[in-house]
């Protein structure tokens, strides 16, 4: 039996990585992720090697916090675009306006410019980062038709964004063995670019939104707020985040501090640090995708904020290089299991309108957060020096994680039932087009009903005002007086007076006693009707079903005979 689950969790693996390959949309916009995150990575390395021999670890805390307070209150103003039109738009931008800032940082380096610009180009080029990954996340729903297919897709990633914290770090590295800072941010220029010309070619439908005329930006992203306000659930990911980003910003002075002052390895040394996180982040992320199918994110959510600083923590204890190096590597393994669970119980908790705007403020609190940590950081090695803040700050997290374990678990047991919902709805051929946003909204409306055996759900000739999936028991489709059809589990009747608005075409009744989940009508036709590829699905729904007893029948006698709807 261990045998068989192990074979069965390596297969769920191994499909999560090659469904995002098949799938040419996903794929691109993967590889486009990898791109930025690269140029992230070595950006952060390279930026904090100028701010570092600028003015010690007081102006990297400095440099920290100044570049992610614009990114923080800019990051939910702006991220209303996403909502607004195409998201992979909005992230062709993004990339390029970064790729632009990067390139003349380097410049500006090579020819021995004004500190101030490279710090200002710092903060547009972070702006633009902060931007990417809500317009991201709030994409890849949208590419995705399953729970399953979407934390496959957080899982790729994940491991992507393993092997970017891994890479960038390791460029940078090996950049500055033999070069200046200003070859690290080309190289980090060049990845921005990459990223905004593979996502120039993707391609899909897009779910329907609400035109917006006139851009009210700041109402916009107060619907956010409001969304995430709305949700504990949301909240409780949300603020663990937000401590795994202090944790993260405080670790961007650590790797420069503790490389020079603490390991004496010098400048490489702080890259080398960050690879290590680099390397446990692939590992995990590896690992991670055996977990697609647990059904227990918020457990690993959890374990993956602990993981954050725990490691951090006992570096202070064990002061020398390998242990640094081998303790690091658990960061990244802690980054990975954020990446799958954080992001996918994110992208199943915020509803689709306003999904990038969610993830917005998730940006927002990161950049905050970072910077926090980035300049307290700074004042408690002042205050206490290097290994006793190692200790204090990374502590954070683990504690904050087991505060919030029981919360956690809650959350496993009511996304466990959402994906029930889902797979009942799965079965009705016009809801399988549907991006997984689309269906989660039609399963968060459904209402259970019961009717006893040989009762009707409807009669011939009743206004027809919801949509029926049956999820246990058989029903008889009644046209005439005699059956025409008898339906069972997973199959759906209703839709057409909702569709054709007209009255009920025939008599539904209870073979067996019938368990069903039932839609109200203004919901199914807003989800159904709403997006393109679901609307043609349910229109040949319709006429196949009108058609299929009474081939030869006037269409109003078909009417009569046969009841989808």
């Amino acid at each position: 039996m261990g045998r068989l689950g192990t074979r069965s969790r390596l297969d769920q693996a191994v499909g999560a990585f090659s469904s995002n390959w098949r799938n040419a949309n996903l794929r691109r916009a993967q590889l486009s992720f990898l791109g930025a995150w690269t140029a992230e990575w070595a950006f952060t390395v390279a930026l904090g090697i100028v701010a570092y021999h600028d003015g010690g670890a007081l102006a990297l805390g400095l440099v920290g916090l100044l570049r992610m307070l614009p990114s923080a209150v800019l990051a939910p103003v702006l991220s209303p675009f996403a909502d607004r039109g195409r998201r992979e738009r909005v992230l062709v931008v993004v990339s390029l306006l970064r790729g632009v800032a990067t390139a003349l940082a380097a410049v500006v380096v090579a020819v021995s410019g004004p500190i101030a610009v490279i710090y200002a180009l710092a903060v547009l080029s972070t702006i633009a980062a902060t931007l990417f990954r809500p317009a991201h996340s709030a994409l890849l729903p949208t590419l995705c038709r399953t729970g399953h297919e979407l934390a496959s897709a957080n899982v790729v990633r994940g491991l992507l964004d393993s092997v970017a914290t891994l890479v960038g770090p390791l460029l940078a590295a090996i950049v500055l063995a033999f070069a200046d800072v200003s070859v690290v941010f080309a190289v980090a220029a060049a990845a921005s670019l990459w990223a905004a010309l593979l996502l120039f070619r993707v391609r899909y439908h897009a779910p329907p939104r609400p035109p917006a005329p006139r851009p009210d930006l700041l109402k916009e992203a107060a619907e956010g707020l409001r969304a995430v306000g709305r949700s504990r659930d949301l909240q409780l990911i949300l603020g663990l985040a937000a401590a795994q980003s202090l944790t993260r910003g405080a670790l961007t002075v650590f790797s420069v501090v503790v490389a020079i002052e603490l390991l004496h390895t010098g400048e490489s040394g702080a890259g080398v640090l960050m690879a290590a996180v680099g390397v446990g982040a692939v590992v995990g992320s590896l690992a991670a995708s055996l977990l697609v199918g647990t059904g227990r994110l918020g457990a690993w959510f959890g374990v993956g904020v602990g993981l954050w600083g725990l490691p951090i923590a006992l570096v202070g204890f064990f002061p020398q290089q390998a242990a640094a190096l081998f303790l690091l590597s658990f960061v990244g393994v802690g980054n990975a299991l954020i990446d799958l669970a954080g992001f996918t119980l994110i992208g199943r908790l915020a509803p689709d309108a306003v999904m990038a705007r969610g993830f917005g403020v998730l940006e927002s609190l990161v950049a905050v957060s970072i910077g926090i940590g980035s300049i307290l950081a700074s004042g408690v090695i002042a205050w206490v020096g290097v290994e006793r803040a190692l200790i204090v700050i990374g502590l954070v997290c683990p504690v904050l994680a087991l505060a919030s374990w029981w919360r956690l678990r809650r959350l496993d047991r009511s996304v466990d039932a959402l994906d029930v919902e889902v797979s009942l709805l799965q079965q009705v051929p016009m809801f399988q087009p549907l991006p997984l946003p689309s269906i989660e909204q039609l399963a968060r409306g459904l209402e259970p009903v019961e009717v006893a055996a040989g009762a009707p759900v409807f009669t011939q000739g009743d206004v027809g005002d919801r949509y029926y999936v049956i999820e246990s028991g058989t029903a008889d489709v009644i046209g005439d007086g005699r059956v025409v059809a008898t339906l069972g589990e997973g199959e759906g009747f209703g839709e057409i007076a909702l569709l054709r608005r007209t009255r009920r075409t025939a008599t539904v009744s209870a073979h067996t006693a019938l368990r069903l989940k039932a839609l109200a009508s203004e919901r199914f036709t807003a989800v159904v009707l709403g997006y393109a590829p679901s609307a043609q699905a349910a229109a040949t729904s319709v006429d196949q079903r009108l058609d299929r007893f009474a081939p030869d029948e006037p269409l109003g006698d078909s009417r009569r005979r046969e009841e989808g709807g």
